[in-house]
């Protein structure tokens, strides 16, 4: 029984037909402008139809950042495209001629992880994507925690720095400020700026006109003091959040994904070190494991196609 995974980004829509065990049979992928909504739909409706034909399709998984209802039916609120009390499932399932399931982008890439990836063999886990800004799914007990509303797991605005750098949700000192891709290319900046260890990230930033988290990748890789440095200093925050997320939730392992996750055990190493420091009860809190995410760019529309196929048969 295949299903329909889709992701929607701020400037394209990935589409996927996949299969009960998470396989990707055939794909699809579309520029998008996040300013024409009513043109996203179009795509949607397009790239659904054309996986669809010739296939037995149960149900299509819509993907897309923002906060979702509790019946994942309508976008609250969405910060890439421009949709506010959106009744996305039922303006699709009208278009379309299968069930339509509407779900945060980053449940769907956990909830991939949790089914197909780094996640398997564990009943709760958190994951942390590491991207442009930090993003969250909470799995527990075996089941995706949505909360009362739609809208938990935001953990990128869980607060960890009191009157802290100002975040784009309003609010002050959230780990986003301190532990996403964008912080880590603050934090470069800042050490290029010192000098020091900094000084390979100031012949970078010449080269090149400008810093760039591409750069500050390449010069991790390459074993950079001032590069790592940063990713230290920002792996740190994380593994601090970590702590404060095991005392409330008490996962198993810690997932973490997105494009500065491609650091691997260069990113765990100061993660876990600073998880372990700040445990509460130390010593007799088991601790939880910490591993890379395993699907990488496809874990949206896997996540997305799971969920719409388990929502028709949970029926």
């Amino acid at each position: 029984m295949h299903a329909i995974g889709i992701d929607i980004g701020g400037t394209k829509i990935a589409a996927a037909l996949v299969d009960e065990s998470g396989t990707i049979l055939r794909s699809d992928r579309r520029p998008t402008t996040a300013t024409d909504p009513r043109g996203i739909e179009d795509a949607v409706v397009a790239m659904i139809t054309d996986l669809a034909a010739g296939e037995e399709v149960v149900a299509a998984g819509i993907a897309a950042a923002g906060f979702i209802d509790a019946a994942q039916s309508t976008v609250y609120y969405g910060p890439n495209v421009n949709w506010r009390h959106e009744p996305l499932r039922a303006t699709l399932e009208a278009r379309l001629d299968m069930p339509i399931l509407i779900e945060n982008d980053a449940n769907a890439a956990g909830w991939a992880e949790f089914v197909f990836g780094a996640g398997r063999g564990y009943s709760d886990m958190v994951t942390l994507t590491i991207g442009t800004g930090v993003g969250g799914a909470i799995v527990s007990n075996s089941r995706l925690f949505r909360g009362g509303f739609g809208c938990a797991a935001e953990l990128g605005h869980l607060r960890v720095v009191p009157g802290g750098r100002l975040c784009g949700c309003g609010a002050h000192g959230c780990i986003e400020q301190y532990g996403s891709g964008r912080a880590l290319l603050r934090i470069a900046t800042e050490l290029a700026d010192a000098g020091g260890i900094g000084l390979g990230l100031a012949a970078a930033r010449e080269r090149k006109g400008k810093l760039t988290g591409k750069e500050v990748g390449r010069l991790i890789q390459e074993g950079d003091n001032g590069a790592l440095a940063a990713l230290r200093q920002l792996g740190s925050s994380l593994g601090a959040a970590c702590s404060s997320l095991a005392a409330v939730l008490d996962p198993q392992i810690f997932v973490f994904g997105g494009g500065v996750a491609a650091a691997g055990d260069l990113l765990l190493e100061p993660i876990r070190a600073a998880y372990l420091e700040n445990l509460p009860a130390r010593g007799y809190h088991p601790e939880a494991e910490f591993a890379i995410a395993q699907l990488v760019n496809d874990a949206g529309v896997v996540g997305a196609a799971d969920l719409a196929r388990k929502h028709v048969f949970a029926q």
